[in-house]
């Protein structure tokens, strides 16, 4: 098997970057910098899912549209960690990139128990964060859910949901980890990294989903370099995202995650 180049590797990572979360982070610091130059950021409202649409079927094919392609990086970031076997060597010499990441059912009862775990971790602390960030005035008002009400509206929510779980933490803690270690990067500087961009694409939320974010992706990483195993981290995070979608669908209530 051919060993990438580093410098093939970082054009790699900024085509993967450019194409899903890095291009997140730019849009999320231009908007940021909208909503300051408006009014006061407490002001501001942040909407995570919209409707593109008034008629309902068509909304519903937009929605699905968006949760698919989103879904391509992640494809992407699959075909570049799986190391392809060479033309000659026997069937099975190649890795898949899902046991590399441990985004497999090989344990799907102890990666649910983590993935519960995770999210009572993380849940509580995000509500009392952007309590305290509206107080402070340094985030936005954040309304999870502003679709319509469908017979479809939860099913979507919840698969929007798990979709961020599936493209944030294959891309930002699986992918990113591996190939900053193949840059030479220590692992306190590549969880940095990756902590760091966690954050930066929630900065059109505001400054306090910027810092819980962050901290997440340092709890996040941190376990995943104990673990090796990204799915109990898309667990947590899609089950953070659907109480937070279908929770203010239902109730109403504005509970600040995303």
């Amino acid at each position: 098997m051919l060993v990438p180049s580093r410098r093939r590797l970082r054009l790699e990572v900024w085509i993967v970057l450019g194409l899903s979360l890095g291009q997140s982070a730019v849009y999320s610091v231009v908007q940021l910098l909208d909503k300051l130059t408006r009014a006061p950021l407490a002001q501001g409202t942040s909407t995570l899912n919209r409707s593109q649409s008034s008629r309902e079927y068509l909304d519903l094919t937009y929605q699905l549209l968006d949760i698919i392609f989103a879904l391509v990086p992640v494809l992407l970031v699959l075909y570049f960690l799986t190391e392809h076997r060479p033309a000659g060597l026997a069937a099975g010499t190649g890795s898949s990139a899902f046991r590399k990441l441990g985004f497999n059912f090989a344990r799907p009862g102890k990666d649910l128990l983590q993935g519960l775990g995770l999210f009572a971790l993380i849940g509580v602390p995000s509500l009392g964060l952007y309590a305290a960030g509206r107080a402070l005035g340094i985030t936005t008002a954040i309304i999870p859910s502003a679709l319509d009400s469908y017979w479809w509206t939860v099913p979507v929510l919840i698969l929007s949901a798990i979709r961020h779980g599936i493209v944030e933490e294959v891309i930002v803690v699986g992918y990113l980890l591996d190939r900053l270690g193949k840059f030479g990067w220590g692992m306190p500087l590549a969880i940095f990294a990756s902590s760091m961009l966690r954050g930066s694409y929630h900065l059109y939320q505001g400054f306090g989903p910027f810092v819980g974010n962050a901290v997440m992706g340092v709890i996040f990483a941190l376990i995943y370099t104990r673990t090796r195993r990204v799915m109990p981290l898309v667990i947590a995070h899609a089950l953070l995202d659907i109480v937070a979608f279908v929770g203010f669908s239902l109730f109403g209530k504005a509970i600040g995650l995303g």
